[in-house]
């Protein structure tokens, strides 16, 4: 009988228990697996030798609890008894046979994830008592789930990452080796253990710098002995048996993909639902802790990772952390590569989306880059702020009977890949020797430059603030879009590839836009200024003090910073704040006054269903705790006698028929006046374009609302040379409603200069 001795959870659903066994424990070596059968009916479970102790007569094994087998072996607690516990199997690690000389002659790494860190904890101690120093990278989704991290501490130097940065670094094992190789460490070996997908990238890694990789294939088996071929592996276009060639093999010739293929074929519903039901419950899915990543039901997408709400509410760090390359990977499969692809005619700027999936599904990221690059200057922006639900991905066909594949995020993990591996898209053309002007570093602006550059013109921007980006680096908030990062390195991408970027320059102030054409020599204007002119209520109180628009409020924390120690932008932050709206705005502001510690509520007079924000934005804001005051109407700012808020009226409404937008107008409900206790008050209620150009353009016709009339196609206005597009036409829209226009405008300035 083979009785449990101790047990202990290492990390959520992660057991470790020392079992007596003392043949097995006599016998064992570094790399070797034992096959556990719990009961007469019972399977039998696989599992990698994490330690063993030959004066104990015990073998120590961790798993992961993932289906039925697993959840009841953890059931058993210490005293009682496995059937049967069959071991050692399998090759022991090549490094044992090596004489002292050769041991202290190689440099190796191990890297291990999730249970794949257990195995690899025999392997180093085994080489540390031999005096070999080695170093270790473990991983996984947050530090909690590590496991053996300080007995790995006292016998290698160890390296740990987590997706969440709760570690020294962040982010994927692979990421940490190249960090480690590229900073002059040498390795003569590489020693990977963990999910299958895992050791596929650290064995490319590894064989992009020439480092030999070896991976342990603990495959699905049934007898372990080599009589029933269920552990067979592709090793080099022949057949191996995990169980008696290896379970270390060498990377460069494992089929990895067949690999996971047969490793799903065996797993069980019961296993999947549970896999399923955990990964809804946490919001993400973690790729160096399990197989769940390899058997999800393609109806599904592949789940995001999300910094903790507790946590996320009291920073400004990136909220959604993306994928990364294997669950990139995964989710790129569920594409059906329609014949007739609707998501790239819900796309304003009509990125060839099934292409650049495809190859990102087949691993194939730069290639994946250029599709986009054809396009989008904005990759990375687009895939975090864009509103897929009701564009692309709210025309996916898989969006017909499962959930749409994650378009935004897979475009915006091409995008940071392109940024992570310093990636710049050359100038494809010659210049043609015209010159284009374009007013605003905005998605307009910058798609416009970007197209009109890659056709072979001379393109200046000129941007009014300090810093390029437009309403990307003022408008919204870096825990949605980090500046420094993405949107600093998209728009210098641009730079690079040709266009030339002024800024502080107010056109209208600095220069008229008659004067870039008649002195600069510019042959057209785009004209891409955004609509950053707030609108207000006029209802009474509002010009007290604590009474601000969501414009000024975001652009002193997002553009001037007013949130981080050593800046000096004042800033005026109360403690019961009331944001007055209900679109991505709001949202955002809203979100950012909760971070620098108020109490917030969004006042909005329709129901939640007709909110304009982003249903993602808004379950974010719910899920920090934010108050969501709807079918409400503010009538009156109400002030102390210092001429500060201390209250919000407001009447209580109820919907009636649609208006002209196609929502339900809102009626309010007789004698329904109430107030609510706030000290600030933020509007954001919209914006509309700043008349300085204008107002300072001789012949440029405006509306009523102070945008500029220009084509819907061509952006053509009613000055001759001079085009407009995005915000500055529209009114506040979106970003990417902002870039497609760029794209019209700059084909029709090519067609305008070719013509003359």
């Amino acid at each position: 009988m083979f009785t449990i001795r101790t047990k202990k959870e290492l990390a959520q659903d992660t057991i470790l228990m020392e079992v007596e066994a003392p043949r097995i424990a006599q016998s064992a070596l570094p790399g070797q697996f034992l096959i556990v059968k719990m009961e007469e009916n019972s399977e039998r479970v696989p599992l990698t030798i994490s330690d063993y102790d030959l004066e104990k007569g015990t073998v120590t094994i961790v798993f992961k609890i993932i289906g039925g087998s697993t959840r009841k072996m953890a059931e058993y607690a210490v005293g009682q008894s496995f059937r049967d516990v069959v071991g050692p199997l399998g090759r022991p690690s090549e490094f044992v046979s090596l004489t002292q000389e050769e041991l202290k002659s190689k440099k190796f790494v191990f890297v291990g994830g999730g249970v794949g860190i257990a195995p690899i904890y025999p392997q180093v101690k085994w080489l540390h008592a031999h005096g070999v120093e080695v170093d270790c990278i473990i991983g996984a989704r947050t530090r909690s789930l590590l496991v053996f991290e300080e007995e790995l501490r006292s016998v290698c130097n160890l390296y740990v990452t987590t997706d969440d940065g709760t570690s020294e670094y962040k982010g994927v094992v692979t990421e940490v080796l190249k960090t480690l190789v590229e900073g002059g460490k040498h390795y003569d070996e590489v020693v990977a253990i963990g999910p299958m997908i895992m050791m596929k990238f650290v064995s490319q890694t590894a064989q992009s710098y020439g480092i030999k990789c070896t991976v342990s294939l603990n495959s699905l088996m049934v007898d372990g002995t080599g009589m029933c071929g269920a552990c067979r592996v592709s090793i080099g276009g022949q057949t191996k048996f995990t169980c008696v060639d290896g379970p270390e093999f060498d990377a460069s010739l494992v089929d990895f993909d067949l690999a996971m293929k047969r490793q799903a074929m065996y797993n069980t519903v019961e296993g999947k639902k549970q896999m399923e039901a955990e990964e809804e419950a946490e919001g993400h899915i973690c790729h160096v802790g399990g197989i769940a990543d390899e058997v999800r039901d393609k109806k599904h997408r592949i789940p995001v990772r999300e910094q903790d709400p507790k946590v996320r509410a009291k920073n400004f760090n990136e909220v959604c952390l993306g994928y990364n390359a294997e669950e990139a990977i995964l989710e790129a499969q569920r594409c059906l590569n329609c014949k007739n692809p609707q998501c790239v005619k819900g796309c304003p700027v009509n990125v060839h989306i099934p292409e650049f999936i495809k190859y990102v599904a087949e691993g194939n990221f730069m290639e994946a880059a250029k599709v986009i690059n054809r396009d989008s200057a904005l990759p990375a922006v687009c895939g975090r702020v864009c509103p897929q639900e009701k564009q692309c991905e709210g025309n996916c066909v898989m969006g017909k009977k499962s959930e749409p594949v994650a378009i935004g995020k897979l475009e915006r993990f091409v995008g940071d890949w392109v940024r992570e591996n310093k990636i710049v898209f050359d100038k494809p053309v010659q210049n043609n020797g015209h010159k284009v002007a374009v007013i605003g570093s905005g998605p307009s602006g910058i798609t416009c430059a970007k197209d009109l550059m890659m056709m072979g013109y001379d393109v200046t921007v000129f941007e009014a603030l300090h810093e390029y980006g437009g309403v990307l680096v003022y408008g919204i908030p870096a825990f949605r879009l980090p500046k420094e990062t993405v949107v600093r390195y998209e728009i210098e991408n641009v730079q690079k590839m040709g266009v030339h970027f002024e800024k502080d320059i107010i056109i209208g102030r600095t220069v008229s836009i008659d004067d870039l054409m008649d002195k600069e020599g510019f042959e057209a204007v785009y004209i891409a200024s955004g609509a950053g002119l707030p609108n207000f209520m006029n209802i009474p109180g509002e010009n007290l003090c604590g009474v601000v628009s969501a414009n000024e409020f975001l652009t002193r924390n997002n553009l001037l910073f007013a949130y981080k120690e050593g800046y000096e932008t004042p800033n005026y932050v109360g403690k019961k704040v009331a944001v007055v709206g209900g679109g991505n705005v709001a949202m955002d502001a809203a979100r950012t006054a909760l971070r620098l510690g108020a109490d917030v509520k969004i006042v909005y007079r329709r129901s939640e269903e007709e909110l304009p924000a982003r249903a993602e934005e808004v379950h974010h804001a719910k899920e920090e705790g934010v108050e969501f005051h709807l079918l409400c109407n503010p009538i009156e700012i109400l002030g102390d006698d210092n001429g500060w808020v201390n209250g919000m009226k407001c009447n209580r409404m109820q919907l009636g028929d649609a208006d002209a937008s196609g929502r339900r107008k809102p009626v309010v409900i007789p004698d329904s006046e109430f107030v609510l206790d706030v000290d600030m008050v933020i509007m954001s209620i919209g914006t509309s374009p700043n008349p300085l150009i204008s107002s300072t353009t001789p012949g440029l016709e405006i509306d009523k609302k102070n945008c500029i009339v220009a084509d819907e196609e061509s952006g053509q206005t009613s000055r001759q040379g001079v085009f407009a597009g995005g915000d500055a036409v529209s009114g506040a829209a979106t970003v990417i409603l902002a870039m497609g226009a760029g794209k019209k405008a700059a084909k029709a300035i090519d067609e305008y200069i070719r013509s003359k």
